[in-house]
């Protein structure tokens, strides 16, 4: 049928973040992407606990499947709930029906021992099984001693490293910091200011939405010789979204240029989480078809199967009770926007 596709996939997501919506406003105004850093998420992770961690992360995946996503790749950073804070995401993933790779973001901004904790974090959870990345938040809030530390524990696996990459200007030597470290495994998030000629290795993901709002310009990731998929940055995980988003984006700059580019960003995220492949979704729009789907608004998933599964349908989860999620995570909310 054209209204069926395989599951979609988030490539770069915060499952932390889906408590961020309606937060106390920062004790200063932003100016900058710094600013933003400082004001707003480097307060709210530090804020975060398990119990806040897991309702937050079922909130993502309830999203993600009400908008016919079924794999997630996470980027997690709770300095102050680091340990178990990889299982408490897979499971709380697991529990609604959504596929997710995690990894704890290493960075120093805390001190060498929240390092050592986060590497250990990675470790045990790729040791038990858990499907896993190592992760480091940016080069920017790492030593180089950190930086080759995540790098070997990722070899050790045979897994890649998740990070952020020159996503403001403060990052612009990271093709420097990371030289020699990276392999096709890798993900690279964001590289709004990658130069075009970088020798990075890995997968780019690209994140449109996030970049506009925190006003650090259009990655133009079709200038890359890399792989490119889509991601939200923790805005929730409809791809669908993404993709137009990333289309008229790429479109703003070269005028001549259709869908079709920015459709494959979205196909690639299969490359990254093949599993997907073997879900389904059966759309309320036919063809599903990206000349189609860039201009149509409403395009809505009708039914979601995850390894043959129904795991929504007749516009609700079949695992879980959406609403008591909902409520259970408002409760969470409450709790960490009064801590802030």
């Amino acid at each position: 049928m054209n209204n069926v596709t395989p599951g979609l996939v988030c490539a770069h997501h915060h499952l932390y973040s889906e408590l961020a919506r309606g937060m106390p406003a920062p004790p200063e105004v932003a100016a900058d992407f710094q600013g933003i850093l400082d004001q707003v998420w480097w307060r709210l992770d530090a804020a975060l606990d398990l119990e806040m961690l897991e309702w937050s992360a079922k909130l993502g995946a309830l999203e993600a499947l009400e908008s016919g996503t079924t794999a997630i790749i996470d980027h997690n950073e709770t300095p102050n709930a680091i340990e178990g804070s990889l299982s408490v995401i897979a499971d709380a993933c697991a529990e609604v029906g959504v596929r997710v790779v995690t990894a704890y973001g290493i960075s120093d901004r805390h001190g060498h021992e929240g390092v050592i904790r986060g590497l250990e974090e990675n470790r045990r959870f790729l040791a038990e099984g858990g499907d896993g990345l190592v992760g480091i938040h940016a080069a920017f809030t790492c030593t180089d001693e950190s930086l080759r530390a995540a790098a070997a524990l990722a070899d050790e696996f045979d897994v890649g490293v998740h990070i952020h990459v020159c996503e403001g200007p403060g990052d612009i030597d990271a093709p420097e910091r990371l030289a020699g470290l990276t392999n096709d495994k890798w993900l690279l998030s964001h590289c709004v200011f990658l130069p075009t000629t970088h020798e990075l290795k890995g997968t780019i993901l690209h994140n449109p939405r996030s970049n506009l709002n925190n006003g650090v310009g259009y990655a133009e990731p079709a200038r890359f010789g890399n792989p490119i998929a889509l991601g939200t940055d923790g805005i929730g995980a409809n791809m669908i979204e993404s993709f137009r988003l990333a289309y008229v984006m790429q479109r703003s700059v070269d005028v001549t240029v259709g869908p079709d580019p920015a459709w494959s960003w979205l196909e690639n995220g299969w490359n990254l989480v093949p599993g997907a492949l073997n879900d389904e979704v059966t759309w309320s729009y036919e063809p599903m078809d990206p000349w189609h789907i860039a201009f149509t608004p409403g395009i809505r998933p009708l039914e979601v199967k995850v390894d043959g599964e129904v795991v929504y349908t007749n516009g609700t989860t079949t695992r879980v009770d959406a609403e008591e999620i909902r409520a259970r995570a408002r409760e969470q909310a409450a709790r960490l926007h009064a801590r802030l």
